[in-house]
């Protein structure tokens, strides 16, 4: 007689536990607030074979997905988003219709409710753009290029939609973007060329998305056209960074979903850099012209684009290349490690000081761009 009841008691629980599981299915939204802006967010739960699995849209900044792992334990539902290094956690209402919690990243935390998605009231996810055509002319219909408010700070490349917007960006950024070298190899520039910052905003001759070629290829028309730059080739043999593999082997969530895709390296702060549908190589551009002195070279051998996350505690020496000045550091003892540890310790790979020969620009021309 007890062996049945056993089993009935057990037979109960599990089916509470799938009622649960079943109540945070479904599309959550609520809106992020932090630093004066506000962030309207999606994330979306589905239950396949009993397993959670969840997505996140930032649907103010763009369309495209980034994946995050519910887990749910007594009421409390858990987001965690490795991709950037992200985490909501929040506490369901009786009638599972709102959750009321936190969201972290990078060392900080905000409140944020969600609520359940109705078909009266759930906001749109943009569909991802439509990446432009592999044939297409990577060349600008339309290009302003003006000069940067003298008091912004930090630069910024993106492309929104269609639109392509450079902000606070010198001649030597725009160089080092275009042809994707660090400013030690750009030899010959006029002294402006540092000093004086432009915002542009183009619209592509093409219809669709640029991918990071075609972006490149738009600038490099740009800078020929409206700069008047000639230069040249030459081989250098500089000091350098080379990222190679750790002891360990790697620490990287590998990304396959958008191959052809833009990839997102976008700073949260200095000393917090998310990283979606990225190559090594990106990562690498990246640490030379943001962070590091050097130019840095990706010796991993590791290919395809990766997920990941990189939180350090930047020295004075770094992020020159975002004309910031990093503060002193906190004396908090709970701050992450410095660069070159956190690399080995969270990517699972290493830089490693090392002298190669590499390419530079020899700047022969350059000239002031008209605004228009």
């Amino acid at each position: 007689m007890n062996r049945p009841r056993r089993w009935i008691v057990a037979l109960v629980l599990l089916s509470a536990s799938v009622v649960r599981a079943q109540d945070v299915t479904g599309a959550w939204q609520g809106t992020l607030e932090a630093g004066g802006s506000k962030l309207r967010v999606v994330f979306t739960i589905t239950a396949e074979g009993g397993t959670l699995r969840g997505a996140f849209y930032s649907i103010d900044q763009s369309g495209q997905s980034i994946a995050a792992t519910p887990t749910l334990q007594s009421g409390t539902l858990r987001l965690t988003l490795a991709a950037i290094n992200g985490t909501f956690e929040g506490r369901l209402s009786a009638d599972s219709t709102s959750i009321i919690g936190v969201w972290s990243q990078g060392g900080g935390s905000v409140p944020l409710t969600l609520t359940r998605a109705t078909r009266d009231n759930a906001w749109a996810i943009p569909a991802p753009p439509t990446p432009m055509a592999a044939d297409a002319p990577a060349v600008f219909e339309v290009a302003t290029i003006k000069p940067s408010n003298p008091d912004a700070q930090g630069k910024l490349f993106t492309v929104k939609g269609r639109q392509v917007i450079t902000l606070n960006t010198t001649l030597g950024d725009l160089i080092a973007f275009a042809y994707d070298v660090q400013a030690r190899q750009i030899e010959g520039a006029p002294a402006w060329a540092e000093t004086e910052k432009f915002d542009i905003n183009g619209q592509p001759q093409g219809q669709g998305q640029p991918n990071q070629r075609q972006l490149r290829g738009m600038i490099q028309k740009l800078l020929e056209d409206r700069f008047k730059l000639v230069f040249h080739r030459a081989k250098k043999d500089l000091p350098v960074y080379a990222i190679v593999v750790g002891a360990g082997g790697p620490k990287l969530a590998r990304n396959d979903a958008n191959p052809d895709g833009l990839p997102s390296l976008l700073f949260r702060g200095l000393g917090n850099l998310p990283v979606v549908n990225a190559r090594l190589a990106d990562f690498a551009n990246v640490m030379q012209t943001a962070v590091l002195d050097r130019p840095v070279i990706d010796r991993t051998g590791l290919q395809g684009r990766y997920d990941f996350t990189l939180t350090w505690t930047p020295d004075e020496s770094q992020f020159r290349g975002l004309g910031v000045r990093v503060p002193p550091p906190s004396g908090d003892a709970n701050a992450p490690p410095g660069l070159f540890t956190a690399v080995q310790e969270q990517l699972g790979l290493k830089f490693e000081s090392t002298n190669a020969p590499v390419e530079v620009l020899v700047i022969d021309r350059a000239e002031k761009p008209s605004e228009n």
